[in-house]
């Protein structure tokens, strides 16, 4: 017969242990959504001289604001240049007025 004459035992506490693996695997995680969320632009970007269309990988054509709003975090908000201005509404009375009363103002 055998008979159980002692017992030992060894403890160790491991919370802080359990507490900076759960803390590293958070931190894997955001990481890896961070990584996901993060789109950036390098290279060579193809562009129309012409149009500024600039082509994909897949060899299509796309509006700038298209290509670089699928390809980065930038977003576009639209204006117009004073030379551009001029050359469409340059001959439109309403818009020499303007110019006159923004020149009198300056």
């Amino acid at each position: 017969d055998e008979q159980i004459i002692g017992r030992v035992w060894s403890f160790r506490d491991i919370t802080e242990r359990e507490l900076a693996q759960k803390k590293r695997e958070s931190l894997i995680v955001d990481l890896k959504k961070a990584l996901d969320e993060v789109k950036t632009l390098q290279g060579i970007l193809p562009i129309c001289s012409h149009c500024k269309q600039i082509r994909d990988d897949k060899g299509y054509w796309n509006k700038i604001e298209t290509y670089i709003g699928e390809h980065s975090q930038a977003e576009f908000s639209h204006g117009m240049c004073p030379d551009c201005s001029d050359k469409l509404y340059g001959d439109e009375d309403w818009y020499t007025e303007m110019k006159k009363e923004d020149e009198l103002k300056e």
